[in-house]
């Protein structure tokens, strides 16, 4: 990572954050089940295909809605069921380790609200313990929690950084996310270069010492 990119993390200041913490959800969000869900999916994207000309008697073609569906409601979208909501628990830090905890390139995998087009890229996650700790992949387990829903860059680091601070019970958490928007590279300005950084800073990690010892680790 170069002294630029360096600095780019650090302009993001204490906490990058825009618009509601919460995705927005209809009262009735989860009155259907999953099958319902794609039933409905199916039809209204066999709809969108019919309007684009395809035809659907192509045995390429044939089973798209479904597919479609299927993948929308148990896959890329799975966040938005609360069913899905890790499990996670907490171990005692029996070893008294006092130091920041990195988990550093967590492979991320979302998708855009505007758009609905994948975001793809890195997450970065570190804490202080308080006196519990929870196992690595548990980290990687909340991070595609809250991705595998439509989401907005902002709000997803929030939601991570918030996530981890209340499991934990801890006030140091920071969370820098690094990805590239495929509503930018593939579409509209076609930019296939730039990349997205945000960032949420808590607790310790609005101390200058700390948060550059974290964006070190990152260097590495």
């Amino acid at each position: 990572m170069s002294i630029s990119i360096l600095d780019k993390y650090l302009e993001m200041g204490d906490q990058h954050a825009s618009g509601a913490m919460d995705t927005p959800l209809r009262p009735d969000a989860f009155e259907l089940s999953n099958a319902e869900k794609v039933k409905r999916i199916e039809s209204h994207f066999r709809e969108i295909m019919l309007t684009l000309g395809l035809d659907l008697t192509d045995d390429s073609l044939s089973g798209t809605p479904y597919r479609v569906a299927k993948m929308y409601v148990e896959e890329i979208f799975s966040g938005l069921d609360p069913e899905q909501e890790p499990k996670i628990a907490l171990f005692e830090n029996k070893y008294n380790y006092d130091q920041m905890l990195v988990e550093k390139d967590i492979t991320l995998y979302s998708n855009c609200e505007h758009h609905f087009v994948p975001i793809v890229g890195k997450v970065h996650v570190a804490y202080y313990s308080t006196g519990h700790v929870i196992g690595l992949s548990k980290i990687h387990r909340v991070v595609k929690y809250f991705a595998r829903r439509p989401q907005v860059q902002e709000r997803l680091t929030a939601q991570i950084a918030n996530y981890i601070s209340r499991i934990l019970n801890t006030p140091d958490v920071a969370v820098v996310v690094d990805a590239t928007h495929l509503c930018v590279s593939s579409r509209g300005i076609e930019d296939h270069t730039s990349s997205t950084v945000t960032a949420s800073y808590q607790g310790k990690f609005q101390e200058e010492a700390i948060k550059n010892e974290f964006l070190r680790y990152l260097q590495l």
